[in-house]
């Protein structure tokens, strides 16, 4: 199921039918290259407009939030795969109920796995948006993640520590 647009990694599906249609969630309205779909989670009409529409759902958040609101745009027999966030998370058991929806969680598939995914990307020109700071800038990187001021995942270099 690993379809990527232009070198973007796309991480919400909306699977229909044989063909595969990416779509992107955001909590902010700009619009991404990496797809030409993409639902803003905070705008309550957009999430609306979504509701039950992905049969897969691919949770990438790194922090605990409410998966109800996911949930609610996963389609009947649809999945929502946790793959973000490695604590503890609590969902009500009617999110699930209705629509026979399923939530999964997927791990790292280990050195072999992740590796065999790397060279997949590698081959396939697939690669992150990030955003790559300096060690020295780790406060400021820490200090807009908790604002909410971050647009890609930070990468910090530390090269400049050796």
């Amino acid at each position: 199921m690993a379809t990527t647009s232009s070198k973007k990694l796309v991480h919400w599906w909306d699977v229909s039918g044989s063909s595969i249609d990416g779509a992107l969630l955001s909590r902010t309205p700009t619009p991404r290259p990496t797809s030409t779909d993409v639902v803003v989670s905070t705008d309550p009409d957009s999430t609306a407009a979504a509701r039950d529409r992905f049969d897969v759902l691919i949770d990438t958040i790194p922090v605990p939030h409410d998966l109800g609101p996911y949930l609610s745009l996963v389609a009947m027999d649809g999945t929502l795969s946790q793959v973000g966030y490695l604590g503890s998370l609590t969902v009500e058991t009617m999110d699930l109920l209705l629509g026979r929806k399923k939530l999964t969680s997927g791990g790292s598939g280990g050195l072999a796995a992740t590796a065999a995914m790397l060279e997949f990307c590698a081959a396939h020109g697939i690669t992150a948006d990030i955003e790559l700071l300096p060690s020295g800038r780790v406060t400021e990187a820490l200090g807009r993640l908790e604002r909410g001021d971050v647009r890609y995942r930070f990468v910090l270099d530390l090269s400049d520590l050796g």
